[in-house]
């Protein structure tokens, strides 16, 4: 406590780096930011945009930079992500929200930083320049049915590599064509964990599972239309599979992410030992 105090003091860290240390979390206006959860989880917290203001996701990036150096913004549309981009990196910007009701300043980011913007998969992943990234010796491949599940897909692989897997994307290898999977299965098999996002009948992952020794984790993607739309389908396919998996909940490509990464520093300590 006292070391924390005294930098502090000496201004080598800010309030929110001090309350972060002291407390496991961080206040700003628009909540409490857990800058202890990669410490104690061993995954990095993320900030969901949806229902929030591009201000509010704005500042608690900021604060997350500030604490852990580095901030994981998920779920975020075109317009916040382009704020969420601009504070990190140390820039200033006034936005109106609300019809011209309301208008937010954020900024006070670090315009060393380097930024990560992937508007399909919705994510903003940026870096302090002093920020030393994990890497881990574990390999995680990504796999998507379609190119309408690339969005899920890449949520998860943006989680699993900030955990610091190596991670390789296979997409486009739905069940429609098998020979598309069939002449991808080596490479796959290349991998410490696998997840599989798919949508309509969700078949994809209990193939994959029955055709790698790693563990699988479907994740369900609402694509798809009718009866069994919106990943119910996909949803009620994996939790019935006949092949070992684990299945995580539709569209959650945060959470196949984060339990990827997971698995992946385990086998990283146990090549350690």
């Amino acid at each position: 406590m006292r070391e924390t105090l005294a930098a502090l003091e000496a201004g080598e860290i800010g309030v929110g780096e001090a309350e972060s240390r002291l407390a496991g979390y961080a206040t700003t206006d628009a909540g409490r930011f857990d800058a202890a959860r990669e410490r104690r989880r061993g995954i990095p917290e993320a900030i969901l945009a949806e229902g929030k203001t591009p201000a509010e996701v704005a500042a608690l990036a900021t604060t997350a930079l500030e604490t852990t150096g580095r901030a994981l913004v998920t779920r975020a549309d075109e317009a916040t992500a382009s704020v969420v981009a601009s504070a990190v990196g140390g820039g200033d910007r006034e936005e109106t929200v609300g019809g011209g009701d309301r208008e937010e300043t954020v900024g006070g980011g670090d315009p060393g930083a380097t930024v990560d913007r992937d508007d399909r998969t919705g994510t903003v992943v940026a870096h302090a320049a002093d920020f030393e990234p994990p890497s881990l010796d574990a390999a995680v491949a990504v796999v998507a049915a379609g190119t309408a599940d690339a969005p899920v897909a890449g949520e998860a692989a943006v989680v699993a590599r900030e955990v610091g897997a190596t991670v390789d994307r296979v997409d486009d290898v739905g069940v429609a064509n098998l020979d598309r999977i069939l002449d991808q299965v080596d490479r796959i098999r290349g991998a410490d964990v696998v997840v599989v996002a798919a949508g309509r009948e969700g078949a994809l992952p209990t193939v994959v599972a029955g055709l790698v020794d790693a563990p699988v984790i479907a994740v369900p993607v609402s694509t798809g239309y009718g009866v069994g739309g919106e990943g119910v389908a996909a949803l009620e396919g994996a939790l019935q599979s006949c092949s070992v998996l684990t299945t995580v909940n539709v569209d959650a490509g945060f959470v196949a992410g984060a339990q990827a990464g997971l698995i992946a520093r385990a086998v990283d300590a146990a090549r350690d030992e």
